[in-house]
Protein backbone atom coordinates (compact mmCIF):
# COMPACT_ATOMS: atom_id res chain seq x y z
CA UNK A 1 0.00 0.00 0.00
CA UNK A 2 1.84 3.29 -0.93
CA UNK A 3 0.60 6.63 0.37
CA UNK A 4 1.41 10.29 -0.69
CA UNK A 5 1.67 13.74 0.26
CA UNK A 6 -1.10 15.65 0.19
CA UNK A 7 -0.05 18.94 1.80
CA UNK A 8 2.57 20.66 3.63
CA UNK A 9 2.03 22.94 6.35
CA UNK A 10 4.44 25.22 8.08
CA UNK A 11 3.77 28.12 11.21
CA UNK A 12 6.06 30.66 11.24
CA UNK A 13 5.16 31.96 14.93
CA UNK A 14 4.24 28.87 17.58
CA UNK A 15 0.70 28.35 17.75
CA UNK A 16 -0.01 31.98 15.75
CA UNK A 17 -1.63 30.79 11.98
CA UNK A 18 -0.34 28.66 9.60
CA UNK A 19 0.16 28.81 6.04
CA UNK A 20 0.06 26.24 3.34
CA UNK A 21 3.70 25.33 0.89
CA UNK A 22 4.10 23.11 -2.13
CA UNK A 23 7.56 22.14 -1.40
CA UNK A 24 10.20 22.43 1.32
CA UNK A 25 13.80 21.40 1.65
CA UNK A 26 14.62 19.77 4.75
CA UNK A 27 17.75 19.31 6.95
CA UNK A 28 19.07 16.39 8.95
CA UNK A 29 18.11 17.54 12.80
CA UNK A 30 16.14 20.48 11.79
CA UNK A 31 12.16 21.72 12.20
CA UNK A 32 10.33 21.97 7.99
CA UNK A 33 12.13 25.57 7.07
CA UNK A 34 9.89 28.31 8.47
CA UNK A 35 8.30 26.27 10.78
CA UNK A 36 7.58 27.30 14.28
CA UNK A 37 10.60 30.22 13.88
CA UNK A 38 9.29 32.27 16.16
CA UNK A 39 7.23 31.96 19.61
CA UNK A 40 5.11 34.16 21.49
CA UNK A 41 6.18 34.27 25.60
CA UNK A 42 3.79 35.42 27.95
CA UNK A 43 4.23 37.46 31.36
CA UNK A 44 4.87 34.48 33.40
CA UNK A 45 7.46 33.20 31.03
CA UNK A 46 10.64 31.92 31.96
CA UNK A 47 12.03 31.58 27.56
CA UNK A 48 15.00 33.28 27.63
CA UNK A 49 15.29 32.75 23.86
CA UNK A 50 18.96 31.18 23.82
CA UNK A 51 17.13 27.62 24.40
CA UNK A 52 14.25 25.60 24.01
CA UNK A 53 11.37 25.37 26.51
CA UNK A 54 8.04 23.99 27.03
CA UNK A 55 5.23 25.04 25.48
CA UNK A 56 3.55 26.13 28.69
CA UNK A 57 5.92 29.23 28.73
CA UNK A 58 4.31 30.71 25.41
CA UNK A 59 0.81 31.86 24.17
CA UNK A 60 -0.77 29.27 22.30
CA UNK A 61 -4.24 27.99 21.41
CA UNK A 62 -5.13 25.33 24.37
CA UNK A 63 -5.38 28.21 26.60
CA UNK A 64 -6.46 31.67 23.79
CA UNK A 65 -8.43 29.30 21.16
CA UNK A 66 -8.82 32.60 19.46
CA UNK A 67 -5.32 32.13 18.14
CA UNK A 68 -6.58 29.07 16.33
CA UNK A 69 -7.81 31.26 13.40
CA UNK A 70 -5.13 32.98 12.63
CA UNK A 71 -3.73 32.46 9.32
CA UNK A 72 -0.30 33.68 7.66
CA UNK A 73 1.54 34.88 4.76
CA UNK A 74 5.50 34.64 5.01
CA UNK A 75 8.21 36.80 2.91
CA UNK A 76 11.17 36.13 4.60
CA UNK A 77 11.63 37.73 7.67
CA UNK A 78 7.83 39.47 7.49
CA UNK A 79 4.80 37.94 8.08
CA UNK A 80 1.16 38.87 7.46
CA UNK A 81 -1.27 37.85 9.52
CA UNK A 82 -5.10 37.45 9.24
CA UNK A 83 -8.23 36.63 11.96
CA UNK A 84 -11.92 36.98 11.12
CA UNK A 85 -12.11 39.52 13.46
CA UNK A 86 -8.96 41.43 13.02
CA UNK A 87 -7.06 43.65 10.23
CA UNK A 88 -4.71 42.11 8.78
CA UNK A 89 -0.83 43.12 10.01
CA UNK A 90 2.35 42.61 7.92
CA UNK A 91 4.91 43.24 10.55
CA UNK A 92 8.98 42.06 11.05
CA UNK A 93 8.72 39.75 14.30
CA UNK A 94 12.60 40.74 15.12
CA UNK A 95 12.01 44.26 15.14
CA UNK A 96 8.46 45.46 15.33
CA UNK A 97 7.07 43.35 18.01
CA UNK A 98 4.84 45.81 19.83
CA UNK A 99 2.70 46.44 16.97
CA UNK A 100 2.08 42.52 16.80
CA UNK A 101 1.60 42.80 20.84
CA UNK A 102 -1.23 45.49 20.40
CA UNK A 103 -2.81 43.45 17.26
CA UNK A 104 -3.15 40.23 19.41
CA UNK A 105 -4.47 41.78 22.66
CA UNK A 106 -8.07 41.52 21.69
CA UNK A 107 -7.76 37.88 21.01
CA UNK A 108 -6.23 37.16 24.17
CA UNK A 109 -8.58 35.86 27.32
CA UNK A 110 -8.11 38.57 30.09
CA UNK A 111 -7.88 35.67 32.84
CA UNK A 112 -5.03 34.46 31.05
CA UNK A 113 -1.05 35.72 31.12
CA UNK A 114 -0.86 38.43 28.19
CA UNK A 115 1.51 38.23 25.75
CA UNK A 116 4.71 40.15 26.58
CA UNK A 117 7.14 39.47 23.97
CA UNK A 118 8.56 37.36 21.00
CA UNK A 119 11.68 35.00 20.72
CA UNK A 120 13.90 33.30 17.97
CA UNK A 121 16.26 30.88 19.50
CA UNK A 122 19.11 30.26 16.58
CA UNK A 123 18.74 27.24 14.77
CA UNK A 124 15.99 26.01 16.55
CA UNK A 125 12.20 26.00 15.75
CA UNK A 126 10.33 25.83 18.53
CA UNK A 127 8.16 22.73 18.71
CA UNK A 128 5.84 21.55 21.22
CA UNK A 129 8.95 18.30 21.18
CA UNK A 130 12.30 18.99 22.73
CA UNK A 131 13.93 17.68 19.98
CA UNK A 132 13.87 19.45 16.35
CA UNK A 133 10.46 17.49 15.25
CA UNK A 134 8.43 17.44 11.61
CA UNK A 135 4.61 16.19 12.48
CA UNK A 136 3.32 13.57 10.40
CA UNK A 137 -0.60 13.37 9.75
CA UNK A 138 -2.24 10.59 8.14
CA UNK A 139 -5.71 11.70 6.56
CA UNK A 140 -7.06 8.37 6.97
CA UNK A 141 -6.94 9.23 10.86
CA UNK A 142 -8.26 12.60 10.53
CA UNK A 143 -11.39 11.64 8.57
CA UNK A 144 -12.17 9.20 11.20
CA UNK A 145 -11.88 11.72 14.10
CA UNK A 146 -14.70 13.13 11.90
CA UNK A 147 -16.69 10.31 11.10
CA UNK A 148 -16.86 10.04 15.02
CA UNK A 149 -18.04 13.71 15.84
CA UNK A 150 -20.40 13.73 12.55
CA UNK A 151 -18.32 16.63 11.43
CA UNK A 152 -16.44 18.27 8.51
CA UNK A 153 -13.61 18.45 10.57
CA UNK A 154 -10.46 20.91 9.29
CA UNK A 155 -7.27 19.50 8.70
CA UNK A 156 -5.56 22.56 10.26
CA UNK A 157 -7.06 21.56 13.75
CA UNK A 158 -4.06 19.60 13.70
CA UNK A 159 -1.55 22.19 12.65
CA UNK A 160 0.45 18.99 11.30
CA UNK A 161 3.40 19.87 9.01
CA UNK A 162 2.94 16.52 6.26
CA UNK A 163 -0.33 15.26 5.54
CA UNK A 164 -0.33 11.70 4.02
CA UNK A 165 -3.00 9.67 2.45
CA UNK A 166 -3.80 6.15 1.43
CA UNK A 167 -3.12 4.06 4.63
CA UNK A 168 -5.34 2.98 7.00
CA UNK A 169 -5.99 4.76 10.02
CA UNK A 170 -3.72 4.99 12.97
CA UNK A 171 -1.20 2.97 10.65
CA UNK A 172 1.68 5.83 11.57
CA UNK A 173 1.26 4.82 15.32
CA UNK A 174 3.28 1.31 14.28
CA UNK A 175 6.03 3.23 12.78
CA UNK A 176 7.85 4.11 16.09
CA UNK A 177 11.38 3.54 15.43
CA UNK A 178 11.18 2.95 11.95
CA UNK A 179 12.66 5.38 9.58
CA UNK A 180 10.18 6.81 6.47
CA UNK A 181 11.10 7.68 3.05
CA UNK A 182 9.01 11.12 2.10
CA UNK A 183 10.54 12.06 -1.45
CA UNK A 184 14.12 12.53 -1.01
CA UNK A 185 14.31 12.90 2.49
CA UNK A 186 14.28 10.36 5.40
CA UNK A 187 12.56 10.65 8.74
CA UNK A 188 12.71 8.56 11.64
CA UNK A 189 9.46 8.28 14.20
CA UNK A 190 9.92 8.97 17.45
CA UNK A 191 7.15 9.75 18.76
CA UNK A 192 3.17 10.10 19.18
CA UNK A 193 1.73 13.23 19.74
CA UNK A 194 -0.67 13.68 22.58
CA UNK A 195 -3.35 16.28 21.62
CA UNK A 196 -4.89 19.32 23.25
CA UNK A 197 -7.60 21.50 23.76
CA UNK A 198 -6.13 23.69 20.53
CA UNK A 199 -7.93 20.97 18.66
CA UNK A 200 -11.51 21.62 20.07
CA UNK A 201 -11.49 25.30 18.38
CA UNK A 202 -12.41 25.78 14.80
CA UNK A 203 -9.41 27.58 12.68
CA UNK A 204 -12.09 29.75 10.42
CA UNK A 205 -13.63 31.60 13.62
CA UNK A 206 -11.28 30.72 16.84
CA UNK A 207 -14.27 29.35 18.62
CA UNK A 208 -14.45 25.88 20.66
CA UNK A 209 -16.72 23.60 19.17
CA UNK A 210 -16.29 20.27 18.65
CA UNK A 211 -15.26 17.28 21.29
CA UNK A 212 -11.78 16.09 19.37
CA UNK A 213 -10.37 14.70 22.40
CA UNK A 214 -13.36 12.85 23.55
CA UNK A 215 -13.43 11.14 19.74
CA UNK A 216 -10.16 10.39 20.06
CA UNK A 217 -10.61 8.39 23.61
CA UNK A 218 -12.65 5.92 21.71
CA UNK A 219 -9.86 4.66 20.25
CA UNK A 220 -8.31 4.46 23.85
CA UNK A 221 -6.16 7.79 23.46
CA UNK A 222 -5.78 11.66 23.01
CA UNK A 223 -3.07 11.18 19.84
CA UNK A 224 -3.15 12.07 16.84
CA UNK A 225 0.12 12.14 14.28
CA UNK A 226 3.49 11.34 15.04
CA UNK A 227 7.02 13.25 15.45
CA UNK A 228 9.69 12.54 13.34
CA UNK A 229 13.28 13.45 13.31
CA UNK A 230 14.94 14.16 9.66
CA UNK A 231 18.14 11.96 8.98
CA UNK A 232 18.95 12.33 5.60
CA UNK A 233 17.64 15.57 4.19
CA UNK A 234 16.44 16.89 0.69
CA UNK A 235 12.93 17.97 -0.77
CA UNK A 236 9.73 17.29 0.08
CA UNK A 237 6.55 17.91 -2.42
CA UNK A 238 2.67 17.46 -2.63
CA UNK A 239 2.38 14.65 -4.38
CA UNK A 240 5.51 13.03 -3.22
CA UNK A 241 5.25 9.31 -2.13
CA UNK A 242 5.87 8.12 1.86
CA UNK A 243 7.22 4.90 2.24
CA UNK A 244 8.40 2.99 5.00
CA UNK A 245 12.06 1.67 5.31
Amino acid sequence: MTAEVTQLWRHPIKSHGREAVETVNVTPGQTMPGDRVWAVAHEASKADGLKWVPCANFSRGAKAPQLMAISTQSNGDTLTLSHPDRPDLTFAPDSEQQAFLDWVRPLMPANRAASARIIRVPERGMTDSDFPSISLCNLASHRAVGQKLGQDLSVRRWRGNIWFDGLPLWEEFDWLGREVQIGEAVLRVRERITRCLATTANPDTGVRDTDTLGALETWGHQDFGVYAEVLEGGAISVGDKVELL
